[in-house]
């Protein structure tokens, strides 16, 4: 089979993320590309929550509207997702509390009691989802191993419980299909949070501090569950306001420090962010747009906040602001913004969405560029030191609070080479330029990064245009309907150069993004670039595939 798509739901509490890592997992071992869009509501409990997975032997990062399985652990799962069933899928639902008679679909169906085998065994209800896990297994000719070799590895809570529920799902289940192996590798399944962690911590993260915000807060949790192994302080402190100037005092003290945050968060953070651009101290910031403005819908995924990254805070400075687009690009990204933001002793900021922060990957380590060594440049103690020394590159040595012989004085204030602070107009201005000329040096060197990246069919004369987690399904339609595609990586400082070559021939350009305005539209013009047409969608969930390749039919 080429590829495969399911939908499981059911209430937020019934384990419907956990099982469907599971259920990943075990498809994974198959050897299929993976990828999992979660939806769920901002609650604790109830509320209607789902997950589509779809695998491919291809390598994939969208998902799609129809489906060729439901798994309904609740009535509403059914009747919010019926149309989205294929002729030939089947249905498998928990016959305790789904109801199937006025569903007219062609389909096969299998119902089970889920809910009676967890009340005949005494144990919690989420245990249901390891029955439908079963049941899915069986109905699609997974051997039982697998199942059980990958429940031995995921599920540590009620482990026994879960396996009898699922032997008795499985059992009960006939075969429907066959999803034969492939002799494709099995990848690592990550998602884009955990892939974001660990690109940091490949460039030497030290501390991570954040406030929880969806979508970056699996971020804080995956960082703090491997802190030990990694040597890492992990903080929470009591705001994002808390949460800016922690990181730069860590920053400072010479540690490598990254911040999470969203939207709602970073603007909170704005203040200290430009202390960040006035001081020339290295601090990272992951950026995690939601849908907008204010708390807007929290859980769910826009791109709203590309404009903001640019241009928040007071004042003119160097700033780097990357948007990666899948777990890869997350993983590389995320550890190149970390090493030049210590190079040029400026912030940076990874900015991504709940797509993919949340969104769960096939991790192919195989793919990822070699990361370059970046150090940064360190005070020799040979002169008296300077914080702000001014030097051709425009880059101070560094220095850290405890050096023998070295007074280390930043300032938000303007200043002097040694950090005092000064309002005369000469100095003012040399400041000035030496931290607006960072950009040229650091433009140059992100040329040799390839921040602009082109897939697709390179002659065609149509060119789709797009930024961060839209790079997948944009790759995937652009290669169905043979359409160049141009993805930006870095944003700020903006690789002018690169984009005009990659548009160079192009008769027509459409921009796709997730946000009302068109952001990106916006910046290219800046840059002396407009676009032809634009294919926005900002109601919080992302393109289908589906829907993406209708809209550029219309177009093209």
């Amino acid at each position: 089979m080429e590829e495969f798509s399911l939908l499981i739901g059911g209430r937020a509490g019934d384990g419907i993320d956990k099982a469907s890592l599971v259920l990943a997992r075990i498809l994974g071992r198959l050897g299929y590309y993976i990828y999992i869009y979660r939806e769920y509501p901002s609650l604790i409990r109830g509320g209607h929550t789902f997950s589509i997975i779809r695998i491919s032997r291809n390598k994939i990062a969208v998902h799609r509207d129809k489906v060729d399985c439901i798994l309904a652990l609740n009535q509403e799962t059914l009747d919010s997702h019926k149309n989205r069933l294929k002729n030939n899928a089947f249905l498998i639902y928990d016959s305790e509390l789904v109801k199937t008679e006025n569903l007219h679909f062609e389909g096969r169906k299998q119902g089970i009691p889920f809910e009676k085998f967890v009340k005949e065994e005494k144990t919690s209800t989420v245990v249901r989802n390891s029955g439908i896990i079963g049941s899915f297994c069986r109905s699609t000719g997974i051997g039982w191993n697998v199942l059980e070799n990958v429940f031995k590895k995921n599920i540590a809570k009620e482990f026994e419980s879960n396996l009898k529920i699922a032997l008795k799902g499985y059992d009960l289940s006939d075969q429907l299909l066959s999803l034969d192996a492939t002799r494709q590798k099995s990848l690592p399944i990550l998602t884009g949070n955990e892939a974001i962690g660990l690109g940091l911590v490949r460039a030497g993260l030290k501390a991570y501090v954040a406030y929880p915000m969806t979508p970056t807060s699996n971020i804080l949790h995956f960082l703090a569950g491997v802190s030990e192994k990694y040597g890492l302080k992990v903080v929470h402190p009591e705001s994002e306001i808390g949460v800016i100037l922690m990181a730069e005092g860590l920053s400072y003290a010479g540690e490598r420090t990254a911040a999470g945050t969203s939207g709602g968060g970073f603007c909170l953070m704005t203040e200290g962010f430009t202390f960040a651009g006035m001081a020339e101290l290295p601090v990272v910031i992951v950026l995690g747009q939601r849908t907008g403005p204010s708390t807007g819908l929290p859980t769910y995924t826009g791109q709203t906040e590309l404009l903001f990254a640019l241009n928040a805070g007071q004042g003119e400075w160097t700033r780097l602001v990357i948007a990666p687009g899948d777990a890869e690009e997350a993983y590389y990204w995320s550890a190149v913004c970390l090493n030049l933001a210590w190079k040029y002793q400026l912030p940076g900021i990874v900015l991504v969405d709940k797509t993919l922060c949340e969104g769960t990957y096939s991790f192919d380590i195989d793919l990822i560029e070699d990361i370059r060594k970046c150090a940064p440049v360190f005070w020799d103690g040979k002169m008296q030191y300077k914080r702000y020394l001014k030097t051709d590159s425009c880059v101070s040595p560094l220095a850290f609070p405890s050096a023998k012989d070295a007074i280390v004085k930043i300032n938000s204030y303007e200043h002097d080479e040694f950090g005092i602070t000064v309002e005369d107009s000469e100095t003012t201005k040399n400041m000035c330029d030496k931290r607006m000329r960072k950009e040229r040096f650091l433009l140059e060197e992100l040329g040799e990064y390839k921040p602009m990246r082109v897939y697709g069919n390179i002659n065609s004369e149509i060119g789709i245009i797009c930024w961060g987690s839209n790079k997948g399904i944009c790759v995937e339609a652009g290669k169905k309907l043979g359409l160049k595609v141009i993805h930006p990586v870095v944003l700020s400082p903006f690789p002018a150069v690169e984009f005009k070559s990659a548009v160079s021939g192009l008769k027509k350009t459409v921009c796709v993004e997730n946000n009302a305005s068109g952001q990106l539209a916006r910046l290219l013009k800046i840059h002396g670039f407009d676009v032809d047409e634009k294919i926005l969608k900002y109601d919080g969930r992302p393109f289908s595939l589906d829907e993406l390749e209708n809209e550029l039919r219309k177009i093209s």
